[in-house]
């Protein structure tokens, strides 16, 4: 039996991006009046993996310029922080980094403490919203179909499910669902997102039915999806979601590294090829640098007899679980079926095991 991929609670705390060692003493003293600890990244290189998870980032003006070449994704909370006469103008800087806010020094104090007052830090963040990104280690190996099958598990639990394509390539995932028939907005409509979105209001544009929510591509122009688009929009979910689901490119680009930096766990599903494996070794080494929590989901036939432990094995992952053929689920797709919708085969037994160690809510047998 594979290993399980139950993730722990994880405990998020504000992101402090600065080199300047008396700021940051300023910013350890009141996080500690406001009741919380507090990450530390020495600049915008060390701070990426951690920019778009935590709760609230503050930027020291020692690094704002440095961000900014870094070319960081604009994000919600974020604060530019300095000391009197560091900050000159602070707001030209502050908006073209996309901060919310411009905090100096000591003026800013009690402001300070009461954000951080604001953050629980024995609140798990993310619970009942976990992120789970899933990507092809090839072209056709099935990540969109797995993706699909993930939510609607999900949405049968009960949970408040999203299921994003960010793959503009992909053909659109509510085709997998055999939703592109039904009303509501599509990623062109969303492309101009760079702030907060309000997770009700988005919920309420996007096709539905019952639990389940999807935000996909149509079949019109082909466009370039913002990383601040995908990060609003990421935002908004953990706020408004218990189950998250992106179905990712192979080749990775800016919005979907947001979206895998903000996964809380990753699967890659490579078919048992040793070509497919050689294909994914690719796939992997782009992805595990922004994704600690990356997996391998093995798809048979396996013609060549290539076991899925030596895949994972080649690859250098834990292996999630692997998938039997089930010619019945290709039948179903062209049907316009969505995945795992019968909670019998391969697929919907992975999705169920997958979706109950990730949220501890039982998948099998749901309504």
């Amino acid at each position: 039996m594979p290993p399980r991929t139950t993730v722990p609670p994880i405990r998020r705390l504000p992101l402090v991006v600065t080199g300047d060692d008396e700021l940051l003493d300023d910013v350890l003293r009141l996080a500690a009046v406001g009741g919380t600890e507090v990450e530390l990244a020495r600049d915008p290189a060390a701070a990426r993996t951690r920019w778009l998870p935590a709760p609230l980032v503050l930027l020291g003006a020692d690094q704002a310029q440095a961000c900014l070449r870094a070319r960081l994704p604009q994000r919600p909370r974020l604060v530019l922080l300095g000391r009197a006469g560091q900050l000159d103008p602070g707001w030209q800087i502050a908006e073209l980094i996309g901060a919310e806010h411009v905090a100096t020094l000591p003026a800013a104090e009690p402001w300070l403490v009461d954000r951080f007052a604001e953050h629980d830090p024995d609140r798990p963040a993310g619970v009942g919203a976990r992120v789970v990104a899933v990507l092809g280690g090839r072209g056709g190996a099935g990540a969109s179909v797995l993706a699909g099958g993930l939510a609607v598990t999900a949405a049968r639990a009960r949970l408040r499910t999203l299921l994003v394509d960010a793959d503009p390539l992909g053909g659109g995932l509510d085709l997998v669902l055999g939703w592109e028939q039904l009303e509501g907005l599509r990623w062109p409509s969303l492309t101009s997102a760079d702030g907060r979105v309000d997770a009700p209001a988005l919920v309420q544009a996007l096709p539905s039915r019952g639990d389940l929510v999807v935000l996909s591509w149509d079949r019109g122009e082909m466009l370039t999806l913002p990383a601040t688009a995908m990060a609003a929009t990421v935002d908004a979910a953990r706020r408004g979601r218990d189950f998250v689901v992106i179905d990712l490119p192979r080749q990775l680009d800016d919005a979907a590294v947001v979206a895998l930096q903000a996964a809380d766990q990753a699967f890659v599903v490579v078919p048992a090829e040793l070509r497919a494996t050689a294909a994914a070794t690719r796939v992997v080494a782009a992805a595990a640098p922004h994704c600690a929590a990356l997996s391998v989901v093995v798809r048979g036939p396996a013609p060549g007899r290539l076991r899925a432990t030596e895949v994972a094995r080649a690859l250098g992952l834990p292996l999630a679980g692997t998938l039997r053929p089930e010619p019945g689920l290709c039948r179903g797709l062209e049907r316009g079926e969505a995945p795992a919708a019968g909670g019998k085969g391969p697929l919907a037994v992975l999705c169920q095991r997958i979706v109950t160690d990730l949220t501890g809510v039982p998948a099998t047998g749901a309504a």
